[in-house]
């Protein structure tokens, strides 16, 4: 039998800490039990593992008592890391021992599955340096400052390299459960769970749910100029080439210092800007499409869609119908 250690933190926590680990004590016991029924034994004996002997959560309303401390446990062979507070540092002793523990782990076989923001911790070991890591979309511009060596993937809702496995932001990490039963137990397992349980089966993207609102936090005086003029006038049409020169700046050197302090380009950031306007005018009016497109500064339907589908995943006319009470 494997062993599946989930990682009870005691500092930097939240409530979303909490619905992890009970999430994946609840999953994972839901798929021992149906491989049970069918004679077979449990794939995974599960483990809550602290570095003390007693963690509290919401300002000590609940409390959750590892069965095992890191010290007591040498071998593992899957590694769950909840979702942590999204001010991570750390500078915080607790978090050191945990990251030096769980990359000790993966140097002798484990697998490591971090949600949501508890790949903070999981890119504090310094295993996620070169690889794909996705995360909560409103976490990305804090955890890029935090840990620059790591290739964020928000787009994605569950990354998967080398034996370690991230996902995107909120109760994803459900999403990501079904995905790692099916790659330990069976694809009639996870269908199973995700029936059970009622989680959707096969999701991969969580880009229709990220609210773009600007990356503000740097301290590049002409790319704020830019931003705050690209978002007062977004739906004309902006030359680039003109507003750097309005800067006085080249642009290519424009477009360099756009794409460090926002990490898009100049053009990437426009095309976000009216998307995230017509998404708002999808979600609240009974405008067609082609009457927001215009509205955002397109003139062509077919760039538009491609353009929408390309930063939510999803066509215009499936976003509305998804989310405007009105249509549906």
């Amino acid at each position: 039998m494997k062993h599946l250690t989930l990682l009870i933190p005691d500092v930097q926590t939240g409530p979303n800490t909490v619905s992890c680990i009970i999430g994946a004590y609840h999953a994972f016991s839901e798929a021992n039990s149906y491989f049970n029924k069918l004679g077979k034994p449990s794939v995974f004996k599960i483990e809550l593992v602290g570095t003390s002997n007693s963690s509290e959560f919401v300002n000590g309303l609940l409390t959750i008592r590892p069965q095992f401390t890191i010290q007591s446990v040498h071998k593992t062979d899957l590694i769950i890391i909840p979702a942590l507070n999204g001010e991570f540092k750390m500078a915080k002793q607790q978090n050191k021992l945990l990251a030096d523990w769980i990359r000790g782990q993966y140097k002798v076989g484990a697998e490591i599955a971090s949600m949501c923001t508890g790949a903070y911790l999981l890119a504090a070991t310094e295993l996620l340096n070169g690889r794909s890591c996705s995360i909560h979309w409103d976490s990305v511009e804090h955890f890029r400052k935090l840990f620059p060596k790591v290739h964020l993937k928000v787009e994605k809702l569950i990354t998967d390299e080398h034996g370690i496995y991230t996902n995107g932001g909120g109760f994803s990490f459900l999403n990501l459960l079904i995905y790692l039963i099916e790659k330990y137990y069976n694809r009639e397992t996870a269908i199973y769970c995700s029936k059970v349980l009622q989680i959707e089966i096969d999701r991969q993207s969580q880009s229709d749910f990220v609210i773009f609102s600007g990356q503000k936090s740097h301290g590049d005086d002409i790319v704020h100029k830019a931003q705050a003029y690209m978002e007062s006038n977004f739906c004309e049409k902006i030359s680039v080439e003109k507003l750097s020169k309005e800067l006085a700046i080249g642009r290519r050197n424009f477009d360099r210092r756009f794409i460090r302090a926002t990490g898009n380009t100049p053009v990437e950031y426009l095309q976000r800007l009216k998307i995230e306007s017509a998404k708002k005018s999808l979600e609240t009016t009974r405008k067609t499409v082609s009457e927001i497109m215009y509205e955002v500064g397109y003139s062509d339907l077919k760039a538009f869609r491609e353009v929408f589908r390309k930063i939510t995943g999803i066509s215009p006319l499936e976003y509305k119908n998804k989310y405007n009470k009105e249509t549906s």
